[in-house]
């Protein structure tokens, strides 16, 4: 049985990105969100992928299409979150890593076990955006706070969410 993590950048108005790119570049939340899922199974959706533009290293990308056609050399593919999932199976840990559609539906049918969010704490004009965090089915369970500094232009905050059973 594997842990199903929700990783996300967001901001204090959920905003994810604009124009299928990200609207803040946080060295830090990077080089975290490196760190956290090497060695594991990222699901994303194709949008997230193509905006990616290749695999990341050290990782296995499972991209989630309803295109029954779509192929892409190094990536398996999946037409269902639920699919995406059972394709890591033996996996301990896997992450959905976006885009905002994926997010949505992961967390609507109940499949996500824990979320960890880089909360940025500013406001931003988007096109996407997470959905609204309900503490009536998420915990609060670690959280660090980092203040801007030369490399990282807004404050943030590491926050991980366990779900409620």
């Amino acid at each position: 049985m594997n842990m199903v993590t929700v990783i996300a950048a967001i901001s204090k108005n959920n905003a994810l990105g604009k124009d299928n790119d990200l609207i803040w570049h946080l060295p830090a939340d990077l080089k975290r969100f490196k760190k956290v899922t090497t060695g594991n199974f990222i699901l994303m959706g194709r949008n997230t992928f193509e905006s990616i533009g290749k695999p990341l290293p050290n990782r296995t990308t499972v991209i989630i299409t309803r295109n029954k056609n779509y192929f892409k050399e190094g990536c398996l593919i999946a037409n269902s979150i639920e699919e995406a999932i059972a394709l890591a199976k033996d996996q301990e840990q896997v992450f959905i890593i976006g885009g905002a559609q994926i997010y949505k539906e992961t967390i609507e049918k109940g499949l996500a076990d824990q979320l960890d969010i880089t909360k940025v704490h500013e406001t931003f004009n988007a096109d996407v955006f997470f959905p609204e965090i309900d503490t009536q089915y998420w915990k609060e369970v670690a959280r660090e706070d980092c203040k801007a500094d030369e490399k990282n232009k807004y404050d943030y905050s590491f926050v991980k969410y366990q779900k409620i059973i």
